[in-house]
């Protein structure tokens, strides 16, 4: 549990030969039955995750390059202590490889009413990063335009990631040595100009920390929406 709203879920078996290592995201909406009436009038085809559940209901849907997109209604909600040693109570933003922007931009924003962002890429001139927010809060999808074909674990696994929002990203860092994480890197101001910093788990996937707000102007673009707060 991240938060009482959110959760990370690990599958074992999962492994996506098309270069995804996210099987499903899944989003808050606050009308399961009222989104899947629209998203049908608009020739979404609506696959139940399970329809009989009566707490939390939910359903999936596919976007136009296959990825497994939730939406789910919280009835009831997981009241749960959190360790003292948690060091982000908030996901951000998930990110995964995109080939073709334009078909997963028009799905997103004109259909899932999804607002942009954010995007840039190493060099001022070029984007390679696309960012999203959800239509009604500061939550994003970051597309990571790029092409898999040949690319090892590792690779794979940087772009493929979550992103977990901190304060200080340096206290942030404090506390994950504290609690024995593998550190291979240090703290740096990435292009969007906010403090961000690299975990990576056993299985390679990328663990971004962030702050929720930047220190300096960002490059290739401005901010377009509000930022997340903790």
């Amino acid at each position: 549990m991240v938060n009482d709203r959110q959760r990370i879920s690990i599958l074992p078996s999962f492994y996506d030969e098309g270069g995804s290592r996210i099987a499903d995201i899944l989003f808050e909406t606050s009308d399961i039955d009222q989104l899947r009436e629209y998203l049908v009038s608009q020739n979404v085809k609506v696959e139940f995750g399970d329809a009989r559940t009566k707490t939390n209901p939910f359903f999936t849907i596919r976007d136009p390059e296959d990825h497994s997109i939730g939406f789910v209604q919280y009835v009831t909600t997981d009241k749960k202590e959190h360790p003292s040693n948690q060091v982000s109570a908030h996901l951000i933003h998930a990110g995964f490889i995109v080939r073709d922007r334009p078909a997963m931009e028009h799905f997103y924003k004109d259909i899932l009413g999804f607002r942009p962002y954010w995007h840039g890429g190493m060099k001022d001139d070029e984007t390679t990063w696309v960012s999203l927010q959800v239509p009604d809060g500061t939550d994003w999808l970051e597309f990571m335009l790029y092409d898999p074909t040949g690319k090892d674990k590792h690779f794979l696994g940087v772009m493929n990631h979550i992103a977990l929002g901190v304060t200080d990203i340096h206290a942030a860092q404090e506390q994950l040595r504290k609690n024995g994480a593998p550190l291979t890197e240090e703290p740096k101001i990435g292009r969007d100009g906010k403090w961000q910093l690299n975990l990576y788990d056993p299985d390679e996937t990328r663990i971004e920390f962030m702050e929720f707000t930047p220190v300096q102007k960002p490059c290739c673009s401005e901010f377009t929406a509000p930022h997340p707060k903790p």
